[in-house]
């Protein structure tokens, strides 16, 4: 077996960017946030710049739908911009995964950034105009997810580069909490905005915000490929040569797997709306899907805060396994419950079990790759993050609509434990697996 499946890449300087000695943690400061990482100036430029990307990115994120449907007043055009977006993410992050892998990372973010900025100031220009197109914002979101596609695989795999082996998991948790925090903070920010300032403002303000994180970029040092990787040229080859890469490193294949069974199996948001309005109708319709839908990123932001009890973990791969198997008896529970804050404790438990999972899975692509294909790593991981929640929501929704949505939910759940039990079982690598 290669042994970076057992222990890790080993092959490389742990990071260029010397940080100073970090005091002793002690009481409670021991279980609070890991922040080691932040004693190292370059990652710390890049974390504080996503403090102020993530909140802006969802003024965007809720900007987008709500113009489309003032326009059409139909939902099904909010779904169809939705897979326009998706489409050239998914194929963008394939390709932008392998360019990654090939440039130097620092000025691909900058191109990227820079492109996702132009896009924001573009879709404030079609509101404050008035244009009034439904195809102009598909475009424009389809341009903005390309963007998105070729960015996020360098960003991602330019962390290992910035912090030693030890630190992948704490860097983890520190960047998977502030965008957890947006996705709570940056939606209800819009619903407060849009009847103050319009939403042609809420792209305004994405846009500067996004100028924010290209200045963190520009000082960041040069990432430029290791060995004889600039010679190679970004194409399809390269792409199915990361494939390849996956289905030879077994501990990959699985953290990919875990992530699958995990969000296909055992995401259920698509049926809150059918459990706000059936089985918790008592407390109010509008209360019950508020209330389910915050209980999973409330759960990983508490888990992101208190990420000092697992981040100094070494066995990275048990810890992904019994994050899976946390998530799935935690959402097994909530199709059990019939009372709505047990549900919500339920979900809450969820969501600090996918955030520990979010942060070794991450750990391991960073750390069980070279250098050279962490790009593509990255690139299959954003896919697989965006892909199996949408997949999740078509098997839940058929699933709710057969057989009620406590018994798919719960079906669901307790299949997650099943099948991560029972790939842990057949394949050792993840077992095995230490940082």
């Amino acid at each position: 077996m290669d042994t970076s499946e057992s222990t890790g890449s080993s092959t490389e300087a742990p990071s260029d960017d010397p940080a100073p000695p970090a005091p002793a943690r002690r009481g409670w400061r021991r279980w609070a946030m890991d922040t080691r990482p932040l004693r190292r100036p370059a990652y710390r430029r890049l974390w504080t710049s996503t403090i102020v990307t993530s909140v802006g990115s969802q003024l965007t994120a809720v900007a987008v739908p709500k113009q489309i449907y003032d326009i059409t007043h139909s939902s099904a055009w909010v779904g169809y911009a939705s897979l326009a977006g998706l489409v050239p993410m998914v194929v963008f992050a394939l390709w932008g995964g392998a360019v990654a892998d090939t440039v130097d990372r620092r000025k691909l973010l900058l191109v990227t950034n820079g492109g996702i900025a132009v896009t924001s100031l573009l879709f404030w220009a079609q509101a404050a105009g008035g244009l009034d197109s439904v195809a102009v914002l598909m475009v424009l979101l389809a341009m903005q997810q390309a963007f998105f596609g070729l960015n996020a695989p360098a960003r991602n795999a330019s962390i290992a580069r910035l912090v030693p082996a030890e630190e992948l998991a704490a860097a983890g948790a520190l960047g998977s909490t502030v965008m957890q925090t947006g996705l709570v903070a940056g939606p209800l920010l819009a619903g407060a905005l849009i009847p103050v300032i319009g939403l042609p403002e809420l792209y305004l303000i994405d846009a500067l915000a996004l100028c924010v994180t290209v200045w963190a970029v520009f000082r960041l040092p040069a990432l430029p490929p290791l060995g004889e990787a600039s010679a190679r040229r970004a194409g399809w080859r390269e792409i199915a040569a990361g494939f390849r890469y996956i289905s030879l490193h077994k501990v990959l294949l699985l953290s990919f797997l875990a992530d699958i069974v995990a969000m296909v199996l055992g995401m259920p948001r698509a049926l809150f709306p059918q459990l706000a309005a059936e089985t918790y109708a008592p407390y109010g319709e509008g209360l019950a899907l508020g209330v389910l839908f915050a209980g999973i990123p409330v759960g990983a932001v508490i888990g992101g805060l208190f990420s000092g009890t697992f981040s100094r973990a070494r066995r990275h791969g048990w810890m992904v396994i019994g994050s899976v198997v946390g998530w799935g008896v935690a959402v097994a529970g909530v199709g059990l419950s019939r009372n709505l804050w047990i549900a919500f404790a339920f979900l809450t438990a969820a969501g600090v079990a996918d955030m520990v999972s979010m942060v070794f899975r991450g750990a391991i692509l960073l750390s069980a790759a070279t250098d050279e294909m962490r790009g593509r790593m990255q690139g299959v991981f954003t896919v697989v993050v965006a892909g199996g929640p949408r997949l999740a929501d078509v098997l839940h929704g058929t699933a709710g609509s057969a057989f009620g949505p406590r018994a798919a939910v719960t079906a669901g759940g307790l299949l997650v434990v099943v099948v991560m039990l029972g790939l842990a079982a057949a394949m050792p690598a993840l077992r095995r697996y230490r940082v």
